[in-house]
């Protein structure tokens, strides 16, 4: 207790176990401490590789930890172990000419390690698939029925891949792929017994996803051939992009001709396009893009990057374009590349850095690595020949006595198959493509590349690494238009406004009508105590005075939109040019409607009516104007109360500018509106078109009645006739030219003034003109006085029409006397004849004339009644 506390390092654990082998502590206990020394012994048939004694000093070993390496069989009494693989040498994707090369390679690379399998050797059988499910089908048949039985199978294609990895669980095999991408392989209920050392075509989604977000676009395109294999890939991206907020606007598909889909993309505006598509399906692809001119500055291609480097300058017979023109159609499209080469300059497992691993297979391959399919893939593999030699040799034990025997491996021993199995799923090394690891649906975890073709040649931009959403960027990247381009079509929002040159203009009008309004106002109202006036009903001419103006002053909210108001104020404006313009026709046009309502009532009723000629209430006026008027406030409050006028927007086609920028215009235009407005606009315009017609009917009816009650019914009329064809016409007309707002404007702003000019002008100009030429407008008592008064006019009309009235009845007074005569002169010469036939007949009581005996009585009878009658 008397020596203080300190902390002192640890040396590593591991140190202290030794695999096929056993360590010796000495010079303490655990843990080790400064000091402490541990020496190695390996087991029987294995020899110690490495130093066989350590010593701890301040927390660290003083040697590497040796481990213990299995003494080899000697070559020829080695076991063989058989693979069989499918490689495509041509079709879709010819990956097989790089990675035939590169699985020998790792063959001869393993077989010479003394460490792993040393009692067997791996040797390979394969075949050309061509990357075609049909061909792979028959190879997979030689390879299951004829000797010698294979231990595991290793296609390439997807395709392929899918076909074998689905048949072989059927025989007990493990299925290596070193080429498929497909996601739809990672489904473990279908593919039980699958791995691959290429990651999933998943994996470079969320590195697509990533970079759309890096460069800020959220609207897409998809194109993509139709196999299994992108089309799971498609429908991945689809959720990934959807989660991040990410539209895919336009997808389309095709079997072997992309013509029309690229066209329909060209139609469809898409700028940022992800193709999913083989290598000889990408060569048609652009071939369309080039004539299509879908590539330059305004688009960007997203293309999968495991196509050989001159992919597109490869001879192809079935397009019918030149390389130059391949070559400008594929400038500056992005590829997102699994890392298949590790970037780090470490060793791997075979004692090879990745760069070293490249040169020895170039070095093995017939022709440039540009021209060969396949050469990116080849890492993988020859890590897929490692990884399936470390999974044979946990199986076996490593020639210990606690493993299996491999050669009593065939296709019903399912034991062997599930050590294999286990084996495979827990590998984990460095291989020269990076680390391999394999996660629970038997695909690769591996980082992404990022390349961008420029100038020919792919440049490397970027590494993504999804399990860290780490993305390390190079800032590289080079675009054709100095900038990453918009993932569509930059759409500028503008709203015509009326002209403003228009506005003031007609505003200027409505003032002097209002002004005119109330000139004409005032003048009736001063003399309201003139007969003449009087006699013009001139509480309806205020009437009308007050609504023109309201009309007038309806132009103003009708002029007003965005340009003067803001978007809050819109609804008031809505509700002002309604209530102006209809209070203002009720007014005006109620007025006049009701003064020639009036005199066709009275003037044209039978004669046992003419009483009703003689008065006029004027109450009786007033209300069938308060009756209008009311209906209309009533139909407005139910409009304004249950389906309110709101601002709404108009969209018209998008205008393309003349400058060649990446900009449309899209012009808008602000309307008033509510839900169900042509309901309301046909009830109020039937009403009062059904007003307007038969305003015009009675004017035309009384056109020739002359009265003194209402002397100015004639003017009246006139201004109905303008009134109601400028309101007929202008109404439809401004709902046809509604999207054309100095049209529209124009139309229903110069119909109100000139319907209100032309009212005020023949309603009270001509009162103006008789009262200031004729001096009548002093005082009652003057107005008798002047010979030329407007009751002496009328009296002297009146009185001629009867005087010539009084002659006509005198003529016809003088017929009826002459026919009396001579009815007077038959009766006395029959009278005369009597007295000869018959005896005399006594006189009749009442004083009449006697009475024939063959005639009734009152056939003959001529008294002082009937004469008065017919004197009458």
């Amino acid at each position: 207790m008397d020596t203080p506390s300190r902390c002192v390092r640890i040396c590593s654990k591991s140190y202290l176990a030794l695999e096929n082998g056993k360590v010796f502590l000495t010079g303490g206990d655990l843990p080790a401490l400064d000091g402490a020394r541990v020496d190695f012994r390996c087991d029987p048939d294995f020899h110690l590789v490495g130093s066989s004694r350590s010593i701890c000093s301040q927390g660290q070993w003083s040697t590497p930890k040796p481990h213990c390496q299995v003494n080899r069989t000697p070559h020829s009494e080695r076991r063989a172990v058989y693979i069989g693989a499918l490689f495509p040498m041509s079709g879709g994707w010819p990956g097989g000419q790089a990675c035939q090369p590169a699985v020998e390679m790792a063959l001869e690379d393993v077989n010479s390690r003394r460490d792993i399998l040393p009692d067997y050797e791996l040797k390979l059988i394969h075949h050309d698939s061509k990357c075609d499910p049909g061909q792979a089908t028959k190879y997979l048949y030689e390879l299951l029925y004829n000797d010698p039985i294979k231990i595991i199978l290793m296609p390439g294609c997807s395709s392929v891949s899918t076909l074998v990895a689905e048949a072989a669980r059927m025989w007990n095999l493990i299925v290596l792929s070193y080429g498929s991408s497909s996601p739809a392989l990672s489904n473990r209920q279908r593919f039980p017994t699958f791995f691959r050392t290429h990651p999933s075509a998943t994996l470079h989604n969320p590195t697509r996803v990533k970079l759309f977000e890096k460069w800020g676009w959220r609207k897409i395109a998809t194109i993509q051939q139709t196999t299994e294999v992108f089309t799971s890939t498609l429908d991945d991206l689809e959720e990934r992009v959807k989660e991040a907020g990410i539209e895919i606007t336009f997808r389309q598909s095709f079997f072997s001709d992309p013509a029309v889909p690229v066209k329909n993309l060209k139609r469809q505006d898409a700028r940022i396009i992800v193709g999913l598509f083989y290598e000889t399906e990408a060569r048609k692809v652009f071939c369309e893009v080039y004539k299509e001119r879908l590539f330059g500055k305004k688009y960007v291609w997203f293309l999968i990057g495991w196509y050989a480097d001159n992919w597109f300058k490869t001879y192809d017979p079935s397009i019918n374009c030149t390389v130059d023109e391949m070559t400008e159609a594929v400038e500056g499209h992005i590829t997102t590349e699994i890392v298949m080469l590790n970037p780090a300059n470490t060793r791997s497992i075979s004692n090879m850095t990745s760069q070293e691993f490249v040169e020895k297979l170039t070095k093995r391959l017939k022709r440039h690595p540009e021209e060969t399919g396949g050469f990116q893939e080849a890492p993988l593999a020859y890590d897929a020949i490692w990884a399936l030699a470390l999974a044979l040799n946990k199986t076996s034990g490593g020639g210990g006595r606690s493993g299996v025997r491999l050669e009593d491996f065939n296709y019903n021993n399912q034991t062997i198959t599930d050590q294999i199995y286990r084996a495979m799923n827990s590998s984990s090394f460095e291989g020269v493509s990076g680390h391999v690891v394999f996660d629970a649906s038997g695909a690769r975890m591996a980082w992404t590349l990022i390349e961008q073709l420029q100038g020919g040649s792919y440049k490397k931009i970027g590494y993504y690494d999804s399990t860290k959403d780490d993305l390390s960027w190079s800032k590289t990247d080079k675009w054709i238009g100095g900038a990453p381009p918009a993932d569509q079509t930059l759409v500028i929002k503008t709203f015509r406004f009326m002209s403003q040159k228009l506005f003031i203009s007609v505003s200027v009008l409505s003032s002097l009508g209002i002004v005119l309004a109330v000139v004409c106002l005032s003048f009736n109202i001063y003399n309201s105590h003139v007969r003449y006036i009087q006699n013009s009903q001139p509480n309806l001419n205020n009437l009308t005075a007050v609504g023109c103006s309201l009309a007038l002053a309806a132009v103003f909210p009708l002029g007003l939109d965005g340009y003067h108001i803001g978007r809050s104020q819109f609804p008031f404006v809505c509700q002002a040019r309604l209530w102006l313009l209809g209070l203002g026709f009720s007014l005006g046009y109620g007025s006049m409607f009701t003064k020639i309502w009036w005199v066709h009532t009275v003037f044209t009723k039978k004669e046992e009516k003419k009483e009703w000629r003689k008065t006029l209430e004027p109450w009786k006026l007033y209300a069938t104007v308060g009756l209008l008027v009311g209906m209309d406030v009533v139909t407005l409050a139910i409009w304004q109360i249950v389906d309110p006028l709101h601002r709404t927007i108009e969209t018209f086609a998008k205008e393309e500018p003349k400058e060649d920028i990446d900009v449309s215009i899209l012009p808008q235009l602000e309307h008033c509106s509510s839900k169900k407005m042509n309901t309301w606009l046909g009830i109020f315009y039937g009403y009062k078109g059904l007003l307007l017609l038969l305003g015009i009917f009675l004017a035309y009816e009384t056109k020739s009645v002359s009265t003194e009650k209402i002397n100015d019914h004639r003017a009246v009329g006139m201004a109905i006739y303008n009134v109601a064809v400028l309101c007929l016409i202008t109404a439809p007309v401004t709902m046809i030219l509604s999207s054309q707002q100095d049209a529209a404007f124009a139309f229903a702003s110069l119909a109100i003034v000139f319907s209100s000019y032309i009212t005020l002008v023949v309603l009270f100009v001509p009162k103006m003109r008789r009262l200031i030429t004729r001096g009548e407008w002093q005082s009652e008592a003057q107005d008798t006085m002047k010979t030329g008064s407007s009751t002496n006019n009328n009296e002297e009309e009146k009185s001629r029409l009867l005087e010539k009235e009084n002659r006509e009845l005198e003529k016809i007074i003088a017929e009826k006397e002459e026919r009396v005569s001579e009815l007077r002169h038959q009766l006395r010469s029959r009278q005369q004849l009597r007295p000869r036939r018959h005896p005399p007949t006594p006189p009749d009581p009442s004083g009449g004339l006697p009475r024939g005996p063959h005639e009734p009585p009152d056939r003959l009878s001529c008294d002082g009644s009937r004469v008065h009658l017919l004197y009458k």
